[in-house]
């Protein structure tokens, strides 16, 4: 059985990437949900105020992310045989969480605000400060989601592939409030009603990515088998193996970035227990090399002829 264990160093400066990171994804939204805040108060915009609140709750999903990171990453031990690689799974399932709570709050204050409208209530006209602000986080967030994107990758993390998920949901809702902000400040009084409209088409967009990052968290959180494409290539790897006669009982799940495998081989029984080994580090040094990190378990047991089992997924 292979495991984690066997490469401590590896996962430390994995574990380092990850929180690094997000302390500089923690430090820019707390930095522009302040300066959000601020203009949309002083610059009559209520769209780019509601955007500031949304970066409040930004720095809880960073504080989460930031937590969970440092939970994974302390490994295998007595209690956690299995490592701790779902906390970072959690760690995106929450964030969905967090992402449908404010894409719903945004949604109410725009709609009351809309309604508002329609009755003949005035919205007051955004300041140009607020398009100004806007664009600025438009950027910031943009470059904060491909720079977590290129971590999460490297380090094959689905928290920081929530997390810079959760960057890009960012920055295209302030795209979308930027539009509202526009269209309220230059198209004159009637149109002062986009910007809580664009309120409104931001908290769907969210509610979309929320989904789009809860689903696959929900599926790994109640173990799902592996995609088909990857149980095809397990299967391929474990049959060109020198040795191994046919496997049966195939079992697949993800663990965080962990790819965890149990099978059953059969093998000549008249190998010895060295060359039996043998056979089982080989299909670990394989799937490792084709899919990434992989920690199987891998039962032997002796071949007695072409009838009794045959290469496949049959238990």
């Amino acid at each position: 059985m292979s495991n984690r264990q066997d490469h401590p160093n590896q996962d430390v400066q994995r574990n380092r990437q990850e929180r690094r990171c997000t302390l500089v994804g923690m430090t820019s939204d707390v930095c522009l949900s302040a300066i959000k805040i601020v203009t949309g108060i002083i610059g009559n915009s209520s769209a780019i105020l509601a955007d500031g609140i949304h970066s409040i709750s930004d720095t809880v999903t960073d504080a989460l992310v930031y937590a969970m990171v440092r939970l994974s990453g302390k490994g295998v031990d007595e209690r956690y045989r299995y490592g701790r690689g779902k906390f970072e799974t959690l760690a995106a399932f929450l964030i969905s969480i967090l992402l449908v709570v404010v894409a719903l709050g945004l949604m109410i204050d725009g709609i009351k605000d809309v309604w508002a409208a329609l009755q003949g209530q005035p919205l007051e006209r955004p300041h140009h400060i607020a398009l100004i602000v806007g664009i600025i986080a438009v950027i910031v967030k943009e470059g904060l989601y491909h720079y977590t994107r290129i971590k999460g990758k490297k380090t094959n993390s689905s928290a920081l592939k929530a997390y810079a998920w959760h960057h890009r949901a960012d920055a295209l809702s302030t795209a979308a409030t930027l539009l509202g902000v526009a269209g309220a400040i230059f198209l004159g009084e009637r149109w002062h009603v986009l910007d809580p409209i664009a309120a409104i088409a931001v908290s769907v967009l969210i509610l979309v990515l929320a989904w789009r990052l809860g689903r696959p968290a929900v599926e790994e959180l109640l173990e799902m088998s592996l995609p088909r494409e990857e149980q095809d290539k397990i299967a391929a790897i474990v049959n060109s193996t020198t040795g191994v006669k046919a496997f049966h009982n195939l079992r697949t799940r993800r663990n965080g970035n962990l790819r965890v495998v149990d099978i059953h081989i059969k093998v000549d029984g008249e190998l010895s227990v060295a060359q039996s080994h043998d056979i089982t580090r080989e299909i670990e040094r394989r799937l490792s090399d084709e899919l990434g990190e992989v920690m199987t378990n891998i039962h032997v047991e002796p071949y007695h002829g072409s009838n009794e089992c045959e290469k496949g997924f049959r238990h």
